[in-house]
């Protein structure tokens, strides 16, 4: 059986420990001097070298040459197998009885934050007062949730993800070493994907050498199960344009080839991080959240759900920024109760003569015919306790921004699906037209509704209907398929491309 190259490439000596060189040359300096702690923790994220140190040091301690050999006095515990008091216990009782051999007893206890709370309690009574002959080192990625009191009485050495540069240097010398012919850019992708783990690097190198004589940047992409860079470019490209038919086509391709939504999440992750961090984000803050939103992908039960819904979302504003920009004028009659109350220096000069063109308003009149003209009408401000009332000319599109507005604070996914309504209001009724059926029926749900009339009516100081339509669209042929999808689903949709 042949030797895994993680294990066969394992290191040896502090000296020769990658990355690390804060922490070993302090232990090697240490040691030099004969001083020897009774605890050390050493912590870090996975692969980088804890175990190993923790080993070597052990051997360092005792004077011995360090091998994969197990020593009678070097002894290591797992913590997330061990990690009742019964077991600490156990070892309390070890602890007195002196090396076989060595100078030292040395208990390496993996992943020490897997201890329960009366495990702990019972290791820090041997930690406090340890014999003169035990020395323990710890190792956790979560150093976190060791007690305080844990923590107080060890050296603790926190070792850092390997750099970028230093795994892919080493990662060269072992292929040349192995005969293992890659690409650099395959190299470089390997070195990436193991984000700082020099463990994980060498295991995904090990498998990539049986894929192929010649290992290219394809190859390792295939195993990583990543997407082409065309498709998260694709991807990128129509949440920028707000082209949500292409992006579920998109989706759908990714899907029909195996991809998993959990992956193509994170390398548009990386793609939109990259443009953020570059300053090349149109807009940083639509990025920032769609980042916020892709982490969650992952550890959803739907995952392809929510990475579409996510998509879909962050393709809005684009889409809908033109549709504001197409608002009609609107004209709406007003109940002149609703306006607010003329002043002495709103009076007009009865000198003045009316505007050319434009009827002569009656000031007793019950009621006022206006024009509507973007940018004339005052705005509400929703931020203000008191409403302000609808008065004099109104804008369909200024109110329904209003409205957007508030429900963004509080009702995300509302907000995100409103944002596709085309907005127009009579002075009775706020109709919403929309493109597709799913979002019509989402708005229209009464609570949707509700919440959308009580908001208007504090924005506009008078009570509207809410009415959710489908806009008008040339009439087209429905498949028999899409009949079978509306009984399983309860309605169905036809797109075309």
């Amino acid at each position: 059986m042949g030797q895994a190259l993680y294990r066969k490439y394992r290191t040896k000596t502090l000296g020769d420990t990658v990355g690390q060189d804060h922490v070993t040359t302090t232990l090697t300096n240490a040691l030099k001097q004969g001083r020897i702690s009774h605890a050390y923790l050493l912590s870090g994220p996975r692969g980088v070298g804890k175990t190993s140190i923790a080993r070597i040091l052990a051997h360092e301690i005792n004077g011995l040459s360090y091998n994969d050999e197990a020593h009678l006095d070097i002894i290591e515990i797992d913590a997330a197998s061990n990690r009742r008091i019964d077991e600490i216990r156990e070892l309390r009782e070890r602890v007195n009885t002196a090396p076989a051999h060595a100078k030292y007893k040395v208990y390496i206890i993996d992943e020490v934050h897997m201890l329960t709370k009366e495990a702990f309690n019972a290791l820090l009574k041997t930690l406090e007062e340890p014999p003169a002959h035990v020395v323990f080192i710890l190792a956790t990625t979560e150093a976190h949730k060791l007690p305080e009191t844990i923590l107080s009485r060890t050296q603790h050495y926190t070792l850092r993800p390997v750099p970028f540069e230093l795994v892919t240097r080493r990662l060269r010398e072992i292929a040349d070493g192995e005969n293992i012919t890659i690409d650099d850019d395959a190299l470089e992708l390997v070195a990436k994907h193991g984000e700082g783990s020099f463990r994980d690097s060498i295991s995904l190198l090990d498998q990539a050498s049986s894929v192929a004589e010649h290992v290219t940047r394809g190859d390792i992409e295939r195993i990583l199960g990543l997407a082409p860079d065309e498709y998260i470019a694709r991807l990128n490209a129509t949440i920028s344009s707000g082209d949500s038919v292409g992006l579920v086509a998109t989706l759908a391709e990714l899907y029909v080839q195996g991809f998993e939504p959990a992956m193509v999440a994170q390398q548009l992750s990386a793609t939109v991080r990259g443009a953020v961090l570059e300053g090349r984000a149109t807009d940083a803050h639509s990025s920032l959240q769609l980042l916020q939103k892709l982490i969650d992908v992952p550890s959803s039960r739907n995952p392809r759900q929510l990475l579409e819904i996510t998509l879909l979302q962050a393709a809005l504003p684009a889409a809908s920024a033109p549709m504001a920009a197409r608002a009609p004028v609107t004209r709406t009659t007003v109940p002149k109760a609703l306006a607010p109350e003329s002043t002495s220096s709103s009076t007009p000069d009865a000198s003045e003569a009316p505007s050319p063109g434009r009827p002569e308003e009656n000031p007793t009149a019950i009621q006022a015919e206006v024009t509507a003209e973007p940018g004339n009408a005052p705005l509400a401000n929703p931020t203000d306790d008191t409403p302000a009332p609808l008065a004099g000319e109104v804008d369909a599109a200024d109110l329904w921004n209003q409205v957007l507005e508030t429900i963004k604070k509080q009702y995300n996914t509302l907000y995100g699906i409103a944002r596709m309504a085309h907005p127009e209001f009579d002075g009775q009724r706020l109709i919403l037209a929309f493109k597709f059926t799913f979002h019509q029926k989402r708005v229209n749900e009464a609570k949707n509704r509700k919440l959308l009339a009580d908001i208007v009516e504090q924005l506009s100081g008078q009570p509207v209907e809410i009415v959710c339509v489908v806009a008008e669209t040339e009439p087209t042929a429905v498949k028999p398929d899409v009949a079978a999808i509306s009984n399983i689903f309860g309605g169905a949709e036809l797109l075309n491309s």
